[in-house]
């Protein structure tokens, strides 16, 4: 049922996650900590995320959102019990053994729709002590609770959840649970686990797990870089959230299973702004490609990983890296598709993601509307263009592909 054989395939179910108490925690303050360049008008980045959902709809994709999801796992008594035992340590600075267990048990007491909000949108002392009473929070005094002022958080939100493709991947007949590079967002990694473990839609599945979760860490692989183009090919970024470890890791499991012939990981800058490869290059159509107008499509390094004896990956370096995909594809060539504008306009629509779209079926993609050059630039090369609002979903630095983690899509 769950399966992902293509970027431009028919989308036919995907997750998305709806901005709620994680947003409304985002700070002056605390933003960087949170991987975010500026906080977020809620309301409006609800709105955008609601147009974006029905946009889906209206094409036949089936949304499941994360809280959901989530508040449907933690029914299960072993669920809570998985997820509490990977986000609370007694070994975290602030916490502390007396904080840990206190904190545990506030958590494990609650019901699974405010478990789920609290899980994504963090939990505070001012909360902690409120829930606990006034007596049992006297009982419960520590030198982590006593150093807490209210409003610091006992667990922090998790606003990039938002971004629901970096922390999970469907590649071909599996799921990938990803270990995230950056620490605001290592337990997002932790909530999946136990979806994709637990959740009844998932658990008897029957698909493979390529990587399973933090056991890999401290390799790290996100799903902004992992693209599955078809005809048993993987594309993957190596920039400044995907390591060369996790790429292997991935390709060597889905060489094992036989789910994959190859994986071209290429490399890319190192900045923020380039920080996955669906920023910078996003699968259109079956031949076409966008490529952000500040790369040179003949100066991209590259490499095929296919497998290798004792189940090691074979690794060998591209002289064209479009040639390389090409051939993959079974291609003669493939259209690489850039916007012709000065390098301030080119910057600004990166930076705005305007090479970060969510094909729902070949040669039409998701795009925000603010990108009108790289739009009308698709447009002219025949590709439908489904414009979406951003002004605040983007202020995380992701669009719609990052936006959303298709669970299954068809064949190309």
């Amino acid at each position: 049922m769950f399966h992902v054989n293509s970027e431009v395939g028919v989308l036919k179910q995907v997750i998305l996650h709806e901005p709620g108490l994680d947003f409304e925690r985002l700070t002056p303050g605390n933003k960087e900590d949170l991987l975010f360049d500026d906080v977020v008008w809620v309301s409006r980045a609800q709105e955008e995320h609601r147009a974006f959902q029905q946009l889906l709809r209206d094409r036949g994709v089936t949304v499941h959102l994360l809280h959901g999801l989530l508040a449907e796992t933690v029914k299960d008594e072993e669920a809570v019990a998985f997820v509490l035992g990977r986000v609370l340590d007694d070994r975290q600075p602030h916490l502390g053994a007396t904080l840990t267990e206190v904190t545990g048990r506030v958590l494990a007491a609650m019901g699974p729709e405010d478990l789920a909000t609290h899980l994504i949108g963090g939990l505070n002392k001012r909360e902690l002590v409120e829930a606990l009473g006034e007596r049992r929070a006297g009982a419960a005094r520590s030198l982590g609770l006593d150093l807490l002022a209210d409003d610091d958080f006992v667990l922090a939100p998790l606003p990039n959840s938002l971004f629901t493709r970096d922390t999970s991947c469907w590649v071909y007949d599996g799921v990938s649970v990803n270990p995230m590079m950056k620490a605001g967002r290592k337990r997002e990694t932790v909530n999946y686990e136990a979806l994709y473990t637990f959740h009844p839609m998932f658990a008897d599945s029957g698909a493979h797990r390529w990587i399973d979760g933090e056991a890999m860490a401290p390799a790290s692989i996100e799903g902004g870089d992992v693209e599955v183009i078809g005809n048993g090919t993987v594309l993957v970024g190596l920039g400044e959230r995907t390591t060369p470890a996790g790429v292997e890791i991935l390709a060597r499991s889905l060489f094992r299973a036989g789910s994959a012939l190859r994986v071209i990981a290429v490399e890319l800058p190192k900045a923020r702004a380039l920080m996955h490869l669906d920023t910078v290059l996003t699968m259109v159509d079956r031949d076409a490609f966008t490529l952000f107008a500040g790369l040179d499509r003949r100066r991209l390094r590259s490499w095929t990983l296919t497998p290798g004896p004792r189940e090691v990956p074979r690794a060998t370096e591209n002289g064209d890296f479009f040639a390389a995909v090409g051939s993959a594809l079974g291609l003669d060539r493939v259209r690489v598709l850039q916007t012709r504008q000065d390098s301030y306009g080119s910057e600004r629509e990166q930076w705005n993601d305007g090479s970060n779209l969510l094909a729902v079926a070949p040669g039409s993609v998701v795009a925000y509307e603010v990108n009108e050059h790289s739009n009308r630039m698709l447009e002219d090369n025949g590709i439908e263009v489904l414009p979406i609002r951003g002004d605040q979903l983007g202020r995380g630095r992701g669009g719609p592909r990052c936006m959303s983690c298709p669970v299954e899509r068809a064949a190309a």
